[in-house]
């Protein structure tokens, strides 16, 4: 069974820094990129990064120059790292696992994790 466990988050002022990580389980990982997802309240969830396991990374337009992803691949892990938080940042943010299948893509979720930004 697939299992995304994200942690990290909590509160900090504008300005201040902030790490996620997640260790995933269950899966042979190598052909999913994985990362975060930001989602407010009433909202789809959006892009905050992606790496792939060959190290290829993706960057939301709201966080590009700020944040930066990592990823162990033997450890099935990935760590986020979020500098020069803005009050735009708050939110839940998920772990993700986009992951091919053949022809499918099929994503899986972590739990979620709150940060808050506060002015």
């Amino acid at each position: 069974q697939v299992h995304l466990a994200d942690s990290g988050g909590g509160s900090v002022q504008a300005g201040g820094s902030l790490s996620l990580d997640c260790v995933g389980s269950g899966y042979d990982f190598t052909n999913c990129r994985m990362g975060w997802y930001l989602q407010d309240p009433g909202k789809e969830r959006k892009l905050i990064s992606l790496i792939n396991s060959d190290g290829a990374v993706e960057y939301g337009d709201s966080v590009q120059g700020r944040f930066y992803i990592s990823r162990d691949n033997v450890k099935n892990t990935v760590h986020l790292q979020m500098n020069q938080l803005k009050t735009e940042d708050t939110g839940a943010y998920f772990c993700a696992a986009r992951c091919q299948r053949g022809p499918s893509l099929r994503t899986y979720w972590g739990q979620g994790t709150q940060v808050t930004v506060s002015a």
